[in-house]
């Protein structure tokens, strides 16, 4: 694989890295001058060009600089000497002050601004370079490290461009995407391609659930946006397979319906309360936690007493197909629909027992801390 980039989060397995970046170059401004369109113009198969989307849309992305300390050993240790000597600045190796890049993209005229947890998770200073060739310190208002979703905040003045976020869920195999972000720490730039899968899982966490597409993202573009063709926010890059360390054309990116569920809680708490039912699944524990365990449906191993399904009425060996109407066909998934519940609020199970379906409708526990670590 390829030299890592900061060590904010465990590296994902095989050849799938995270797209922070080490080094840290001048950040270009974008321009932004010009009319904006609302789209870019179709036509003979494909876009004759982007850029009137571009020009509308590059001023609400950011290029984020980070600094942190590492101690114990040495961060460095697994990359080529030439780049060692390149990054070290002199400190002793169980000391090491690196500085890194990445992405982001402004949600709120505020200053408010979403990114990656791997980018500025561990950060002792941040600093967002706007597209106008400003930069100001940032703070960080919250994160999640098992979604890999952090939101800061910069003291701007006056009211800065944003962005909204649109839907994943519209998006089909086959749709234009445009990734905007900070690769190599280059500054403001774009790449575009296709959607070509849903639903990637790389072993990051319980929550992976990634969108595959072909515009190439590289290290730095972590935390900046993936736009649909109307300028809407469907994903959040986060994740290249790469056998070499540069792009292969293969990027993964975080769907906008968890970014904007994560980002609501961390501007609300500046922590996550996840949703728990109190119960063990089929897969768990197992040598394949994504398959299905039953006919088209996720089956309860145990249910822990006094819990939320045990309150509810769910037993053992019952088999869970649904929540609030949408199915659920792993372990995987109806964790992640669980997890993304607000404590206290209700969901409604679809469920079969002894070939009997059933609805039951559960009030949502919180996840105990001890099973976030």
């Amino acid at each position: 694989m390829t030299p890592a980039p900061l060590p904010r989060r465990a590296a994902l397995a095989g050849a799938f890295a995270l797209t922070g970046t080490l080094p840290l170059l001048g950040c270009a401004p974008a321009r932004a001058d010009g009319p904006a369109a609302d789209q870019a113009v179709a036509g003979g198969g494909g876009p004759r060009s982007f850029a009137p989307l571009i020009k509308r849309i590059l001023p609400t992305v950011v290029n984020i600089a980070v600094e942190e300390t590492v101690r114990g050993r040495d961060p460095l240790a697994d990359l080529p000497p030439e780049i060692r000597r390149k990054f070290r600045d002199g400190l002793p190796p169980e000391a090491q002050h690196l500085t890194g890049a990445g992405s982001g993209f402004i949600i709120a005229p505020s200053g408010l601004i979403v990114t990656n947890n791997h980018v500025v998770g561990n950060a002792d200073k941040i600093v967002v370079g706007l597209s106008d060739g400003h930069s100001y310190p940032a703070r960080l208002v919250g994160s999640d490290e098992l979604t890999d979703i952090a939101l800061i905040k910069i003291d701007a003045p006056g009211s800065l461009p944003y962005v909204t976020f649109g839907s994943s869920r519209l998006l089909q195999v086959g749709d234009w995407v445009i990734a905007a972000g900070n690769p190599f720490g280059l500054g403001g730039s774009v790449t575009a391609g296709i959607v070509s899968a849903f639903g990637r899982d790389l072993g990051a966490s319980p929550f992976d659930d990634f969108i595959q597409f072909d515009a190439p993202i590289n290290p730095g573009n972590s935390g900046g946006p993936l736009f649909d063709n109307q300028g809407r926010v469907v994903g959040m890059n986060s994740a290249i397979y790469t056998p070499s360390g540069g792009s292969v054309g293969i990027g993964f990116a975080i769907p906008a319906e968890l970014v904007s569920k994560i980002v609501d809680q961390l501007k609300a708490h500046g922590t996550i309360q996840r949703g728990w039912l109190g119960v063990t699944l089929n897969g768990e524990s197992g040598a394949n936690p994504f398959a299905p365990a039953g006919p088209g449906g996720v089956r309860i191993v145990s249910v822990i007493p006094r819990g939320p399904a045990a309150h509810a009425g769910l037993r053992a060996g019952d088999i869970v197909d649904a929540v609030n109407g949408r199915t659920i066909g792993s372990a995987r998934a109806l964790q992640r629909a669980i997890a993304l519940a607000a404590p206290g609020s209700r969901v409604e199970l679809g469920c079969m027992r002894h070939g009997h379906a059933f609805n039951l409708s559960v009030e949502v526990g919180l996840r105990p801390r001890i099973e976030l670590n």
